[in-house]
């Protein structure tokens, strides 16, 4: 490897044999993302996830030894890279997600404000779409995938028959965000985002292997269309054409004619024309007809089969009559300027879970001699098979008495020695972890409860913890909101909610921590009655520390 063939990016796992590129053996235990239509930018990407779910799932051995790495196999994976996951995102998580709406908790006052009593209606709305949708565990599904890939994926659609918008998770290697070629500023969103896997072939059907892909598209606001047959049988949309032969337009479109742009009122901005929508589309293509020039950002459109809603409606650049992309994007942590990914929890320690690994495979070999020791013989009478007239073989056994002759004499192997050296390397290992991921011993629960002399010895040792907390929920703050903002606006287009200026709402996390509610709760009294901190910073801080407080 010489200094131009050095890739340096967000998948950090170039010590790996098993990401090599497609063209090495590596590739091998990646089959299922060497596809002709998955780009050469993404494989790494794809790759990563893979194995990062092979350490999570305790197959790391199994996936290097798809790779040919020799003795893979008998690899002791005892669940540590599960636990840093597992507990990164419970502390991430805290006792609980609340939605909140700023001006909410001025509602009750008397007298209360127009803008106080939008607050808490949408923040009443919110929190009842969260209950029907299970919001926690969407999240929890998420951020799972998030902390332990690096990324996670929500997609928002309305759903007209239930009158509500439906959350779901995708799993971020069906994931391909398309950004403009001069856009660097990673809190900017995509123009264009592609979900995209294989189907595979189902003989009993007669059906052959697809691609499908789904796309959001941001667009200009065109002609109402509607769904035809084309010549070769497949359903698509065309315009729809005026008695005078005119092009149509969508109830309530305006076109200017001086710019030749068609614009729409949406229930959010009414006062601010919009000309631009969401077009959506889900096709399929048969990976017969996918050459080595097509990848998932430049499919043939003459070979797509255009899938067909239960209305009759085909999905070939329906507009979806709102001006965003329905889509977030979750990143574990800030990504570095120019950068639109994050990296998992795991990033820094892979190497030490790799170390932690052997050292357990070398401990249940040394464990294997030292419960059941080697032991040499000499002088000894033993039974001798009759058919062939060799010893036969000897075994230790609780009770078993042998019959030495005179001179003779036993040795065992002592192995407890190494064994404990291993023991020893375990825990140093484990404490590196906890160390260098910033979970700190005192979270993985490592650390004797005995050991701390006092509180606030305690809160130095989470120092780490917290500031690592800190930072994985500023990457998140930003998107909640927007998610939040895309709920209400979506259920404002299918006019289930009052049309209006859409309010920032939040997120807001539970302590990770445990606190001191006593001390908080004195604080809080003593500060609100002298003046000295508002009402609501006193609500915020007493449910920040736990306290069950319904309606702030």
């Amino acid at each position: 490897m010489d200094l131009r063939s050095l890739i340096i990016d967000a998948w950090w796992l170039n010590y790996k044999p098993v990401m090599a590129n497609r063209s090495r053996p590596g590739g091998k235990a990646f089959a299922d993302v060497t596809a002709s239509w998955v780009p050469d930018a993404d494989f790494r990407r794809l790759a990563a996830y893979k194995l990062l779910a092979a350490y999570d799932n305790g197959q790391a051995g199994q996936l290097a030894a798809a790779a040919g790495a020799e003795g893979a196999e008998e690899r002791r994976e005892l669940g540590d890279a599960a636990k840093v996951i597992d507990t990164a995102l419970g502390y991430l998580l805290g006792s609980e997600q609340t939605i909140t709406v700023d001006g909410a908790e001025h509602a009750s006052e008397e007298g209360p404000s127009v803008d106080a009593l939008a607050a808490a209606e949408l923040q009443e709305r919110s929190r009842g779409w969260a209950e029907k949708e299970n919001f926690p565990l969407r999240v929890q599904q998420a951020e799972r995938c998030a902390v332990r890939c690096g990324d996670g994926v929500y997609t928002l659609a309305w759903e007209p028959a239930k009158g509500r918008v439906l959350l779901r998770t995708v799993d971020p290697g069906f994931y391909f965000p398309e950004w403009p070629e001069d856009e660097q500023d990673a809190a900017e969103f995509p123009t264009r985002v592609h979900f995209a896997w294989e189907l595979p072939e189902d003989r009993a059907r007669g059906v052959k292997a697809r691609a499908r892909r789904i796309t959001y598209e941001l667009g200009w606001i065109g002609a109402a269309t509607r769904t035809v047959t084309a010549r070769d049988g497949r359903p698509v949309r065309e315009p729809v054409l005026g008695a005078d032969g005119a092009l149509a337009f969508v109830s309530g479109d305006l076109f200017d004619a001086g710019t030749g742009r068609i614009t729409r009122v949406y229930p959010w901005a009414l006062g601010a024309p919009s000309g631009i929508t969401c077009y959506f589309t889900d096709a399929e293509w048969l990976l017969d007809d996918l050459k080595g020039g097509h990848d998932v950002y430049h499919l043939p459109e003459g070979k797509a089969r255009y899938r067909v809603r239960s209305d009759g409606g085909v999905l070939h650049r329906l507009d979806l009559m709102v001006d965003f992309i329905p889509v977030i994007h979750l990143t574990n942590t800030i990504p570095d300027a120019g950068e639109h990914w994050g990296q998992p929890v795991v990033a820094k320690v892979m190497q030490a879970l790799d170390e932690l690994s052997a050292t357990d495979s070398d401990a249940s070999a040394a464990s294997a001699t030292t419960g059941t020791p080697i032991i040499g013989l000499s002088g000894a009478r033993l039974p001798v098979d009759r058919t062939t007239g060799q010893p036969k073989p000897v075994k230790v056994r609780a009770g078993e008495v042998w019959q030495l002759n005179e001179g003779g004499h036993l040795e065992a192997l002592d192995t407890s020695r190494q064994l404990a050296e291993l023991r020893s390397r375990t825990d140093q290992l484990l404490d590196r972890i906890a160390v260098n991921s910033r979970l700190t011993s005192a979270g993985l629960g490592t650390l004797d409860p005995g050991a701390v002399p006092s509180g606030y010895a305690l809160q130095l040792a989470l120092g780490p913890l917290d500031s690592l907390i800190a930072s994985m929920r500023l990457a998140r703050a930003h998107k909640y909101v927007l998610l939040l903002r895309m709920v209400c606006r979506l259920h404002q287009a299918g006019q289930a909610w009052p049309a209006g200026e859409t309010l920032p709402a939040r997120l807001v996390w539970g302590p990770h921590t445990p606190t001191d509610r006593a001390a908080v709760l004195d604080e809080v009294v003593k500060g609100v009655t002298a003046g000295v901190l508002a009402l609501e910073t006193g609500v915020r801080m007493l449910a920040g520390a736990g306290y069950p407080i319904e309606d702030a």
